[in-house]
């Protein structure tokens, strides 16, 4: 209460419609097929309620919309369950997008889950000084809303010691994923990494591997080819390996580059020397 007035933060906790009184302070979730932001659209809802009711129906969206893992019941009667991005991790970023986001602001929350990652938004910035890398590291709690975070608090749902975004990280990295990433421009920003995208980021390494493989091979053809005929054309070679002469000057330069060949002489009536 300020006076007899009762406060903005009091509506949030315990008005039994705060969109009454704060409308863009529901969360809107929506899920999307591939990895970008286009319809068809499977599942979208916009939630309503006190601010413990729209983290539990947000952290609920996420994870029944995930992949899970039970558990056999050989240890205890109750099955144990491993979702795909840890469930106090993807809870703790929903506390804080709602607990610490600018709700002077017209937008609203906004939890996205796309093939391979789970994006949470909410308006605001982050607190004078602080930076994304911060984040990372231990540093001190700065609550925009603190008439908010205290009764969070109290209740179970935040810890006022600024280590939730370390424990967002731990977990993930815990769990074999990609490390969360956090954006600050205009809103703030964190980005879950499914494993979908760790998959593709492993596929996208073994596709650089296999290309640096075949480059190997192209340039070791192209050493042979020279130590048999030291005066052929740059056009010759490209015959021979049914290769363009633009690939094959491109992989010449790097094994000038590395000191494995030398031009003796002008490009015509010279040779090449292999060093």
């Amino acid at each position: 209460m300020e006076g007899e007035k009762i406060t903005n933060a009091a509506l949030l906790l315990f008005a039994k419609k705060p969109q009454k009184f704060f409308i863009t302070s529901s969360v809107k979730c929506c899920q999307f097929y591939g990895n970008d932001i286009e319809r068809p659209i499977p599942s979208y809802h916009i939630y309503d309620g006190d601010v413990f009711e729209l983290i539990d129906q947000a952290v609920s969206f996420v994870m029944s919309r995930i992949d899970a893992e039970i558990s056999g019941r050989d240890k205890s009667v109750l099955a144990d369950v491993t979702h795909e991005l840890p469930l106090l991790a993807v809870t703790e970023a929903i506390v804080n997008a709602v607990c610490h986001r600018d709700y002077t602001s017209n937008a609203s929350v906004q939890v996205m889950l796309f093939k391979n990652r789970l994006e949470i938004w909410n308006p605001g910035q982050l607190p004078y000084g602080f930076t994304t890398e911060m984040l990372k590291t231990s540093h001190r709690s700065k609550p925009a809303n603190p008439l908010l975070a205290r009764p969070m608090y109290l209740y179970g749902s935040i810890e006022q010691m600024g280590t939730g975004t370390e424990m967002i990280l731990k977990l993930c990295k815990e769990q074999g994923l990609l490390i969360p990433e956090f954006q600050q421009c205009g809103d703030f920003g964190l980005t879950f990494w499914r494993k979908f995208g760790v998959e593709e980021n492993n596929a996208e390494k073994g596709t650089e591997k296999t290309r640096e493989k075949t480059r190997e091979k192209t340039r070791e053809k192209i050493l042979n080819i020279i130590r048999e005929q030291p005066s052929i054309t740059t056009q010759e070679i490209a015959d021979a390996l049914s290769l363009t002469v633009k690939g094959i000057d491109w992989n010449i330069k790097q094994l000038k580059s590395k000191g494995l060949i030398e031009r003796i002489g002008p490009d015509k009536g010279g040779y090449w020397k292999v060093t």
